[in-house]
């Protein structure tokens, strides 16, 4: 029997000692960056997380602004103004009296929402200021049945030196005068008038629709039993040397990210002949939601100003906008989420006045817990009789989210947003009644059936198995949209 001895066997040893081809082993490639080498390396198991804490969401369930819903659109009602005020024109119509002609309500409302001109609110014997061009003047009203409003001077010959045709003058009712022994509807002065009805609380209603958001994840079965070289960690602290759990863990967690980023980016659609169309709905039924930007954006206040250049400047420019505030709706309590650069600029601004921190705060959204404020990143500090919570806002930062598209598009830049504190009372149109809700809030899909919060599921093989697929997939969902209450009290800087 012949036997063929074995041969490419390495016998004699090299006359040196150095690193060649024959005699150090290379699974994987040619170069000496590679694991299998004559040498053992110094290896560094574990993973370097050389971008810190990647994710940029949960503000918003720390403290607690979430709720279910169970409908396919949320719908609330904000209350009007309690106080009548009025931008119209002045006409001076003679020696002893003049007319206001209603243009607008003072936050520029014509109609809708239980507002025109001719429904102002304004009655027959109410006690009036009327401004324009530098002059105030007391007048009774003596006819409001229309929109030309018709008024008598208390101490004045008439309205001369009113800027007469003005679109910018204002009437505010600050009470009524009556006769002795008359009735409410019988003090009327002019002849012609008919009953004044009583006014009414006046609504607006706003209303949001959930998305519908989705991501995945695959891992064949052979895959999900390797083992890997390098300790790896996740952002919910798991580890070990299975590569899948990175990238399942990395995958959840922009997921989660997503979620937080869709409530402060999305707008309605109005691309119906495309979007509608790519996601299978119709003309009527509308796609996308109403982000955080948008809402503001649409029905809040944006300003420009903070912008670090100048700290005398920036201060005029803060407090313009606790002027803003106050004509709106006063919440004493704000929250901050700004960019580095804003941030600093506040900083430098506090430190021109040397008082920062005087006055302390309430830190009444964080139940009152200096330490729960802290360890959200939060900085508190008072400018006249507002609280106001500081955090630099990682989104708006990192250059692999809003950070960049700042950076890049300085124009188009959103800088950071200041959001009202607390709870404000709403009607609820499904509930029928008013309800507590915080300014900001989540509201997602769930039942008894189905929470769609943040669902998440297994099918496959792998694991617990469900199907024949010799893999692992891992479905993440959430259906939910963001309820922006009173936007008339949040301000976005641009």
């Amino acid at each position: 029997m012949a036997i063929t001895a074995g041969g490419s066997l390495n016998s004699v040893p090299a006359a040196k000692q150095q690193t060649l081809a024959t005699n150090y082993l290379d699974f994987t490639g040619t170069t000496d960056t590679t694991w299998a080498q004559q040498y053992l390396p110094d290896l560094m198991e574990k993973e370097a997380e050389v971008f810190g804490n990647r994710t940029i969401s949960g503000f918003l369930s720390q403290v607690g602004a979430e709720e279910s819903m169970t409908a396919d659109q949320v719908v609330w009602s904000e209350q009007s103004r309690l106080h009548i005020s009025l931008i119209g024109t002045v006409i001076v119509a003679g020696s002893t009296n003049g007319t206001f002609t209603v243009i607008s309500d003072i936050d520029g409302n014509i109609a809708g929402d239980g507002f025109t001109v001719a429904n102002h609110g304004v009655r027959t014997n109410d006690i009036v200021l009327i401004s324009s061009a530098g002059i105030v003047t007391q007048c009774l009203v003596v006819d409001a049945d229309t929109a030309v409003i018709q008024v008598e001077p208390y101490d004045k010959a008439d309205l001369t030196g009113h800027a007469t045709g003005a679109s910018a003058s204002r009437l505010l009712v600050v009470g009524s005068e009556y006769a002795k022994g008359t009735s409410y509807n019988d003090g009327n002065f002019a002849a012609a008038t008919s009953r004044t009805p009583a006014n009414e609380a006046t609504f607006k209603s706003f209303s949001n629709k959930p998305i519908i958001l989705k991501d995945y994840y695959e891992v064949s079965g052979s895959d999900a039993s390797r083992i890997g070289w390098v300790e790896i960690s996740t952002e919910s602290g798991q580890g070990g040397y299975l590569w899948y759990l990175k990238a399942e863990a990395d995958t959840r967690a922009r997921f989660t990210d997503y979620l937080e980023m869709a409530m402060l980016e999305s707008v309605v659609g109005s691309n119906s002949t495309v979007v509608d169309t790519s996601l299978g709905a119709s003309a009527d039924s509308g796609v996308g939601t109403q982000g955080l930007f948008d809402a503001i954006s649409d029905r809040g206040n944006v300003t420009s100003g903070i912008t670090g250049v100048n700290a005398a400047t920036d201060l005029a420019e803060f407090d313009a906008i606790l002027a803003e505030f106050d004509n709106q709706g006063a919440i004493e309590e704000n929250m901050m989420f700004v960019n580095r650069a804003t941030s600093l600029a506040m900083d430098d601004m506090l430190a021109s006045m040397n008082s920062y921190g005087a006055g302390g705060t309430s830190y009444g959204v964080f139940n009152n817990s200096e330490d729960m404020a802290l360890n959200l990143g939060f900085s508190g500090f008072r400018r006249g009789s507002y609280d106001f919570y500081k955090s630099d806002f990682r989104y708006l930062n990192d250059q692999a989210t809003r950070g960049g598209i700042n950076a890049a598009h300085t124009a188009a830049a959103i800088r950071g947003v200041f959001v009202p504190a607390g709870v404000s009372s709403v009607y609820d149109q499904q509930l029928g009644r008013n309800m507590k809700r915080p300014f900001l809030h989540v509201r997602y899909r769930a039942s008894q059936t189905d929470d769609r919060r943040m669902k998440t599921w297994t099918t496959g093989s792998v694991g617990a198995a469900t199907s024949a697929l010799d893999a692992m997939q891992i479905h993440m969902l959430s259906e939910r949209c963001l309820i922006t209450q009173g936007a008339n009290n949040f301000m976005l800087l641009n």
